[in-house]
C-alpha cells in the first residue's frame, strides 16, 4: 500500500516508521527543510514541498496513493490537505490529525476527511478506560457513526462474569473482538470464560450500546462517549 504523510514532524515520522515496518510504501512531505530527515528513515521517500499546494501534490503523485495522512501541527493545513487529496486526486482513504479539540467538528466528509484522530480525545479515552469499571466506554466510531468500538472493564457483579463465552448472546450485531486480561490481549475463545476485571472490546451498532451495557453491567449500565472521533466525524477508522 502506498501512503503519503503530510507533516514530517515527530508524529509524521513515527507513523511512517510504523508503516514502513509493516511493509508499506511511504512518502513524507514537509515544507520545512529542518523536518526533512531522510537519514532517520531511509526506506521512505521524502519531499520538500507544501502539501497545501496542488502543484506539490501533483509532483508527489498523490493520485497513486491509497491513503493520505494529514499529520501536521496545523489543523487548517490538515483540512486543506485532506480536501485536496480527496476531491482533486481521488485518494480512497484520508486521515486527518486534530490538534485542537475545538476544531474536531470540522474534520468530516465535507472536508474530505474519512477518519479523524484527536490526540486529546484519545488521551481522555485512555484515562477513562483506566479508571472506569462497569461503564461502557465508546473509544472510536466508524462509518458515519453507525458503529463503534466500545470497552468495558467487567465488574465482579456482572451476570456474565464466570460464564462461558460461547454461551453468550450479545444484543443486535455486537461482536466481542478482544479480551485484555493480565495486560495481555487475546482473541475470544468460545470455550473460555469471562472473568471479573477483564477488559472487553466490542464492535457494535451505536443503537445497541445501551442494551449491551445493561447485559454486561445492569446496575450501572452507563455509556460514556470518549471516542477518538465523534459520530459525525468518522467514516471508515487508523
Amino acid at each position: 500500500m502506498r501512503v503519503v504523510i503530510a507533516g514530517a514532524g515527530n508524529v509524521g515520522r513515527s507513523i511512517a516508521a510504523e508503516l514502513v515496518g509493516k511493509g508499506h510504501e511511504i512518502l513524507l512531505i514537509d515544507r520545512d527543510p529542518r523536518a526533512i530527515k531522510s537519514d532517520t528513515l531511509p526506506q521512505a521517500e521524502w519531499l520538500l514541498a507544501d502539501a497545501c499546494e496542488l502543484s506539490s501534490l501533483e509532483e508527489a503523485g498523490i493520485d497513486t496513493c491509497d491513503v493520505a495522512i494529514a499529520a501536521t501541527g496545523d489543523d487548517k493545513a490538515n483540512l486543506v490537505i485532506s480536501l485536496l487529496c480527496k476531491t482533486e486526486f481521488g485518494v480512497p482513504r484520508t486521515v486527518g490529525r486534530v490538534n485542537h479539540p475545538k476544531n474536531e467538528w470540522l474534520f468530516n466528509e465535507v472536508w474530505g476527511v474519512d477518519v479523524s484522530v484527536s490526540t486529546p480525545r484519545l488521551m481522555s479515552a485512555l484515562v477513562e478506560e483506566a479508571v472506569t469499571v462497569g461503564d461502557l466506554v465508546r473509544l472510536m466510531t466508524f462509518h458515519e457513526g453507525e458503529s463503534s468500538l466500545v470497552e468495558m472493564t467487567l465488574p465482579a457483579s456482572s451476570p456474565v462474569a464466570g460464564q462461558r463465552i460461547g454461551d453468550q448472546t450479545w444484543p443486535g450485531d455486537a461482536v466481542l473482538v478482544a479480551i485484555i486480561r493480565d495486560a495481555r490481549t487475546q482473541a475470544p475463545d468460545p470455550d473460555g470464560s469471562l472473568e471479573a476485571g477483564d477488559e472487553l472490546l466490542f464492535v457494535t451498532a451505536q443503537v445497541d450500546e445501551q442494551e449491551l451495557a445493561d447485559v454486561l453491567s445492569p446496575r450501572q449500565g452507563g455509556v460514556k462517549d470518549v471516542s477518538v472521533s465523534t459520530p459525525r466525524m468518522v467514516t471508515p477508522g487508523l
